[in-house]
């Protein structure tokens, strides 16, 4: 049982990435990763392998991230707050926005990273650790602990929250005549859509609605677009920066340190 020095270790580049997105902000990131390793070594004993080793470390991380921004108060908005105005627009079914500024605009990391920064902290880590980490909805759900229905709704909230972020300034409504499915019906199911996990009579119907709709393709091929480019951000060569190295080898020698002396007082007793 618990995890150990070199899984931890290894893990580290992982979690640096993951820190830079949520923060925008390298010093930021890399005190994110240094109090997770040593928040995973106090609680070494703790970690039960009924998750991976990163899933229990992405948790940890994502704990302290959330716990930072609220002391901090640097919540761009309310969070429900701003996910219910986002779906308010999406619900309209005149409601549309011009796909390719906000594809370009995904494409311009420096945008889409400004984009991810105006979430609200527990969509920005969802969507995060699974567009860019690369984690399935249920890993996602294991990170925040929350359900696999709430990991999938902030997942579906926040890439839309992020349409209309790059969107801003290109929304317009436009006129609906005839189109089957209502469009709040297909839109609710394209992030199911993207990652595959719609029945085919619910496929078919979507891609019946896409293919008519004046107003859904663009934000359909908005949504293609961020998500692309989201998991370009997932970069596997990421190097942890010499200080940072140090930081975790200082703070697992002390962790070995403190253990060997426990062991010490126990075996004298």
């Amino acid at each position: 049982m618990g995890i150990t020095d070199d899984e931890i270790t290894a893990a580290v580049p992982g979690l640096l990435r993951y820190a830079r997105v949520l923060t925008r902000d390298p010093v930021a990131a890399e005190d994110l990763v240094q109090d997770t390793v040593v928040r995973a070594l106090e609680r070494a004993g703790d970690f039960r392998r009924d998750s991976s080793p990163a899933t229990w470390l992405h948790r940890i991380l994502h704990h302290r991230f959330v716990d930072v921004v609220r002391a901090t108060r640097s919540e761009p908005v309310d969070a429900d707050e701003l996910a219910e105005r986002v779906e308010a627009d999406w619900r309209d079914d005149s409601y549309t926005v011009d796909a390719e500024t906000v594809v370009l605009r995904a494409e311009t990391a420096e945008d889409l990273r400004d984009a991810i920064i105006h979430l609200p902290a527990s969509y920005r880590s969802a969507v995060v650790l699974h567009d860019v980490q690369g984690l399935t909805a249920a890993a996602v759900a294991e990170v925040q602990e929350v359900s696999l229905a709430a990991a999938k709704q902030r997942i579906s909230r926040a890439r839309a929250m992020l349409v209309t972020h790059l969107a801003r300034g290109t929304e317009r409504r436009a006129a609906l005549d005839g189109i089957p499915l209502r469009c709040w019906d297909a839109r609710s199911r394209v992030s199911d859509y993207l990652d595959g996990e719609l029945d085919t009579g619910t496929r078919s119907a979507l891609e019946a609605h896409l293919g008519s709709c004046p107003t859904c393709p663009a934000l359909y091929a908005g949504l293609v677009g961020v998500r692309a480019a989201l998991g370009a951000l997932r970069d596997p060569d990421t190097v942890v920066p010499p200080a940072l190295a140090d930081r975790v080898r200082t703070a697992e020698q002390a962790s070995a340190a403190t253990r060997s002396a426990a062991t010490e007082r126990n075996e004298r007793t």
